[in-house]
């Protein structure tokens, strides 16, 4: 069962730029109302979704150099890298049903 764990500057490149399957960052921060109302959602998600995604939350107070390097201008913000390679962004809050169509395509 996936659930979401979290990621930093340091590791970023180890843990999600060569992870092996699809990875799902949320750049958040704990202020943002909208970050926190989406988390619940994201772990119901990536449980649902299962081991054939890896979820990640980076903290953009204390991480500030990935949100940099990915352009991440607005948050919360989740990014699905594949191969190293971004291959989705979601910006904004999405309710349960839009956010697991959007992640259920990244995977495939």
């Amino acid at each position: 069962m996936a659930t979401v764990q979290t990621v930093t500057d340091a590791e970023f490149e180890q843990k999600v730029l060569q992870a092996p399957g699809p990875v799902v960052v949320d750049f958040w921060a704990p202020w943002c109302g909208p970050c926190r109302r989406l988390a619940p959602i994201l772990e119901e998600v990536a449980q649902e979704l299962g081991d054939g995604l890896t979820v990640y939350k980076l903290n953009t107070d204390e991480n500030p150099v990935s949100p940099g390097k990915y352009g991440v201008m607005s948050i919360p913000t989740l990014i699905v890298f594949r191969n190293g390679q971004e291959v989705n962004r979601i910006v904004g809050l999405l309710p349960k049903e839009a956010l697991r169509e959007k992640l259920q395509a990244a995977m495939n």
